[in-house]
């Protein structure tokens, strides 16, 4: 998985793998989440974007199930779920 360290007020690093369309995103809280089935065209235009956060939320957020990682939650999420690291929980 390449991680890539970004200039962003929202996040910290963005780390993909394209053999399994795997999008992780590190966020300035330190929470991490894993996107599934994310296109290598999302993980470019992420780290292309002049606003990491604006794209974030337009581009993926609510796009794709997601799943915290690391912290011993399993279980992916449905892409409309509002339990997000920047709402404080």
């Amino acid at each position: 998985m390449r991680v890539t360290t970004v200039e962003s007020s929202t996040l910290a690093t963005v780390a993909y793998d394209q053999d399994r369309g795997l999008l992780q995103l590190e966020f300035r809280s330190r929470a991490v989440y894993q996107y599934f089935e994310v296109p290598a065209a999302v993980h470019e235009g992420l780290l292309d974007a002049a606003s990491k956060g604006r794209y974030f939320n337009r581009f993926i957020r609510r796009h794709f199930l997601y799943s915290p990682a690391f912290n011993g939650q399993g279980g992916a999420r449905r892409a409309d779920d509002r339990r997000l690291p920047w709402q404080g929980q």
